[in-house]
């Protein structure tokens, strides 16, 4: 195991004594959202937070002034602020892998190249050499310059991953659509479900596609296979248009030109096909949902250029140094996973919904459940002690208006209350009127009338005063109460984006470190890999179908019985 000190107990400091305390207390006096706000007309001013890009308004949440700086004592008692630093300055804090967690050094700029060698590597010349290579091999594809096998221009990009590797860029892409300049767009295939593969080369014209396999091993299982059944589509489709003949020579040549690597195992990439010089590395202190701003990111770089990918690795950087730099108090990024730690182990809520008001966002809460659950859906410390309190919520979350119109009357009158962070950005890039009105300002109240209603509710007398009968005043009261955190920027840019990222990052690292966890091993998605291999020769081997337990084995009969 890493020399990384025992966690604290979160649970055996006075701090948590504290906090529970203080959580019993207000209870006891009722606190609400209405009283709060009455009785400090100062409150928002000291729960509003600006980082860059980004305004946070807290004041909407269930804390107090005291609330802030109980957690913020819980945050040093635990020594927040020691692993941060330890993190940023390299050390192994991910001791089951005993590894350095460095996917803070993916965004740091060139000049400090020199200044940050951790294990021996120059870490930030190491990165910015790939970015460079990534950089220059993008805009060969972006001008034309690099062809397919008949010599027509790269149109189509086609990723192929899964997990990290895959959930990121299918974020990013959506998200900065309208800052795609080439002409390229991208598709991504992450599930072995041959339906993904199918659909996704629905349509596509092989003459103009660049495949890119994103699997650091080059072993990934699904990625490996979706990859072999990607170069059959591209060789069988590429021959019946008679780009190629079908002889040995042509397909290697076509796979060379149709095919790179996200990947450090250069031997199985070359016998893949792929050239090796085509191949983008990154390291193990990257872990696969840190990654985005990695190699990982190639498509991102081919549809959006290499100056937006650079900005959007200044986002990133710009928040590592708030959250490194500012004390805790001040500290909107450390605030919001320490408020999450209150909601989920003194308020007893294990669910957060993120909302983002943004079309273009609507992958960000399916990125936002591998990154938080993950990372901190652990039962075991990073000392291998069990954990001594509730850990990990459950994120979930849909863009915009669609949500109000599905799951939204659990948020606003379900029994237990469900934390909500609601994200929305002053300007759109598609600006558009019904009428008179501003559709985009029609949108913005729906964000705004939310968090309003959701903290504030509405009274029975509200209702009655509205000429309701008696027997249905109550189905029509909104307790109100219910804690929400407003993110608003100026625009949803590649800066922006990758703040937001960063942001979840950080948050994710603070409650992992009050629990005790280590958020950056994910042994828990490794048992259903294994007994996979075991249990599908069991489809037609008799003897395999023997050692599995009976229910697995009458689902295997169901489904003998019923393939056509």
């Amino acid at each position: 195991m890493s020399n990384i000190p025992a966690p604290v107990d979160a649970t055996k400091t006075p701090e948590w004594e504290a906090l529970k305390a203080h959580h019993d207390k207000l209870v006891a006096d009722h606190f609400n959202l209405k009283d709060a706000f009455a009785a400090d007309d100062k409150r928002v001013e000291k729960l509003s937070f600006d980082m860059s890009d980004l305004h946070f308004d807290l004041s909407k949440d269930l804390v107090t002034d005291e609330t802030v700086k109980l957690l913020c004592d819980l945050a040093r008692a635990v020594k927040v602020e020691e692993r941060r630093d330890a993190m940023f300055s390299g050390e192994h804090i991910n001791t089951t892998e005993d590894r350095a967690v460095l996917h803070t050094a993916l965004r740091r700029p060139k000049d400090q190249i020199g200044k940050f060698v951790v294990d021996g590597q120059d870490t930030v010349a190491d990165v910015h050499e790939v970015l460079d290579r990534m950089y220059a091999f993008a805009e060969r594809v972006r001008s034309g310059e690099w062809k397919g096998v008949s010599g027509k221009r790269i149109e189509h990009v086609m990723s192929i991953g899964i997990g990290g590797s895959d959930l990121g860029p299918v974020m990013a892409y959506e998200a900065l659509k309208p800052y795609a300049d080439a002409g390229i767009d991208c598709r991504f295939v992450s599930n072995i479900d041959p339906n993904d593969m199918a659909e996704k080369t629905r349509g596509l014209d092989p003459e103009t596609t660049l495949v890119i396999i994103v699997s650091k091993t080059f072993t990934t299982l699904e990625t490996i296979t979706n990859a072999r059944e990607a170069r059959t589509w591209m060789l069988d489709a590429l021959k019946a248009q008679g780009a190629i003949d079908g002889s040995d020579a042509q397909n290697a040549d076509a796979i060379k030109k149709h095919f790179v690597a996200v990947s450090t195992n250069l031997e199985l990439v070359e016998q893949f096909g792929i050239d090796p010089e085509n191949a983008f590395g990154f390291w193990s202190w990257v872990g696969g949902r840190y990654s985005v701003d990695s190699a990982v990111g190639l498509s991102l770089i081919i549809a959006f250029g290499p100056e937006r990918f650079a900005e959007f690795l200044a986002g990133f950087h710009d928040v590592d140094n708030y959250f490194k730099n500012t004390p805790l108090e001040q500290n909107v990024v450390a605030l919001m996973g320490l408020m999450n730690v209150w909601y989920v182990n003194f308020c007893g809520m294990g669910s957060h919904a993120v909302l983002p008001y943004n079309q273009y966002l609507h992958r960000f809460p399916a990125y936002l459940q591998q990154l938080t659950m993950e990372s901190n859906g652990k039962s075991t410390r990073w000392d291998g002690t069990p954990a001594t309190s509730a850990t990990g919520e459950v994120f979930w979350g849909e863009a915009g208006t669609n949500g109000q119109h599905a799951f939204y009357q659990l948020i606003h009158q379900g029994t237990k209350p469900i934390p909500a962070d609601f994200i929305a950005f002053v300007n759109t890039p598609n600006p558009t009127k019904d009428g008179d009105q501003d559709v985009h300002e029609l949108f913005l109240g729906n964000f705004l009338a939310q968090t309003k209603a959701l903290a504030f509710g509405k009274t029975a007398d509200e209702v009655r005063a509205e000429g309701t009968a008696e027997w249905m005043v109550p189905a029509r009261c909104f307790e109100g109460n219910r804690p929400t955190t407003s993110i608003f920027g100026e625009a949803l840019t590649p800066h922006a984006l990758g703040e937001l990222i960063a942001l979840y990052e950080h948050i994710t690292f603070v409650e992992g470190t009050v629990w005790g966890l280590d958020s950056y091993d994910q042994w828990g998605v490794e048992l259903g890999k294994q007994l996979a291999k075991q249990i599908t020769p069991a489809f037609h081997d008799d003897e395999a179908l023997a050692r599995q337990d009976a229910s697995t084995q009458a689902l295997i009969a169901y489904y003998r019985a019923h393939r056509k």
